[in-house]
């Protein structure tokens, strides 16, 4: 069901009600930073008008100086009341999309970017791709100044119930500030590691989603501040723990006979996957390298792709075993997805989850065939063992991953082109530094050896 978008009347209503006074107009860089804009109540319909100006030039992957000034669109679905910081009357935020002086959308938003490639699915003849997405994070204490430690503040497990800390109040507060801001939360639990939490909320449509992760790793920072605690999303900030991931739940809709269908659903399939299911899966798995350079595109993000620590570090799929890439949740019917877990949450989500989509609409368009699945344990098996079956390695450095990403016509366009060479150049420049420098690991491990 599509949010409900707010007329201006409505907006004002809401203002008066709610004792709005200040406003946060946010967009999202080439990385998935958050920028806001802070206005006052008085620049509302300012706002409401489309006519908010920035200066472009000042943003990651945006434009030149001399074609710096854009402006920006509110989402009037995206509004919200934040539920903290009222002492001055409250704060809404209203997510936007930037656009040129000539009012057309600028290509290097990664939201117009999603926006685009959601266009080339409907015209595929699907209405919806729904995403579920389960991003992980860590709460690391801070001292006495406010600094970040390496310090978590407990060492529970996967569910663990123990006496309440901070960390549980922590959590708690978390969801409750979702829910009084419309998130549908389904579960929140104590993951693998210790300090390590994660927070499912339902599904939605891709570009609600990804608007959904943005405001969710806010809300977790803001709260986890409040606690005295910082609130890391780091794909792997510790050595010898399970990382943070960001699982991706996805299916295609479409609507049939004045009905919503989920298009990866056949009951007379032996797993009850359709063959559009099927040939999505292929494409996902045939652009996965590549895919790869989006969904982990920091250096870090390859610390956590390795055997051992429930991460993903092989090309393969599965309805039974949770070692492949993809892993087939149990749930048919309406609930029929696919899994993706390689996915880590440093991705920009509005890039991630456009170049997941192009990978499995190019899989369609091809009529793809996945290979069989793989039911055993994957990190069990040999190399030529895997070999054999066909199954691939995911690139183990983010050099590897952007060498991938270069070659596959598909992705890049998926990005387009000004967001293609924006994110190659910045990323390319950033493992060029990490391998320029020296580690404290490669210190105490050479230096008195040679």
């Amino acid at each position: 069901m599509a949010k409900h978008v707010y007329t201006n009347d409505e907006v004002h209503a809401l203002v008066k009600e709610e004792n709005v006074r200040f406003l946060r107009v946010t967009f999202s860089d080439l990385f998935g930073t958050m920028k806001s804009v802070d206005l006052p109540i008085s620049q509302l319909d300012k706002l409401l008008a489309n006519k908010v100006m920035f200066d472009g030039s000042s943003i990651d992957g945006f434009v030149r100086i001399e074609e710096s000034d854009m402006y920006l669109y509110p989402d009037m679905s995206t509004w919200l009341v934040f539920p903290w910081g009222a002492e001055h009357g409250k704060v809404a935020q209203v997510i936007c999309s930037v656009h040129l002086t000539d009012g057309t959308p600028f290509a290097g938003d990664p939201r117009n970017n999603l926006k685009r490639v959601i266009k080339e699915m409907n015209d595929a003849g699907f209405s919806a791709f729904n995403i579920g997405p389960e991003p992980e994070f860590f709460l690391f204490e801070t001292d006495e100044n406010g600094n970040t430690t390496t310090k978590v503040n407990d060492q529970e497990n996967y569910f663990d119930l123990e006496p309440a800390d901070k960390g549980e109040d922590c959590r708690r507060d978390i969801v409750l500030a979702l829910e009084s801001m419309g998130y549908n939360v389904e579960a929140a639990h104590h993951e693998v590691a210790p300090g390590q939490h994660e927070v499912d909320f339902k599904y939605s449509d891709a570009l609600e989603a990804a608007d959904n992760i943005q405001i969710f790793k806010l809300v977790v920072k803001t709260i986890a501040k409040k606690y005295g605690f910082h609130a890391t999303f780091m794909p792997k900030p510790l050595t010898g723990i399970n990382g943070n991931g960001m699982h991706m739940n996805m299916s295609l809709f479409k609507e049939e006979g004045g009905k919503v269908v989920n298009s990866f659903y056949d009951e007379q399939d032996k797993v009850q996957l359709s063959q559009t299911a099927y040939q999505f899966l292929a494409g996902v798995m045939d652009h996965a390298r590549s895919v790869t350079a989006v969904c982990n595109p920091i250096v870090n993000s390859y610390k956590r792709l390795v055997p051992g620590y429930e991460a993903p570090v092989y090309v393969a799929w599965s309805a039974s075993n949770r070692s492949p890439m993809v892993r087939i949740p149990s749930e048919r019917g309406m609930g029929t997805r696919l899994e993706l877990r390689s996915v880590d949450p440093s991705a920009n989500p509005y890039l991630a989850i456009a170049a997941i989509l192009a990978a499995g609409l190019d899989g369609l368009k091809r009529g793809l065939k996945p290979a069989d699945s793989v039911d055993e344990n994957i990190y069990a098996m040999t190399e030529a063992e895997r070999q054999a079956k066909g199954i691939h390695d995911l690139p183990d450095t983010l050099h590897n991953a952007l060498k991938s990403l270069a070659q596959d016509d598909v992705i890049k366009a998926a990005l387009g082109d000004h967001l293609y060479r924006s994110f190659n150049e910045a990323k390319s420049l950033e493992y060029e530094g990490y391998r320029q420098s020296v580690s404290k690991w490669e210190q105490d491990k050479y230096m008195s050896e040679y």
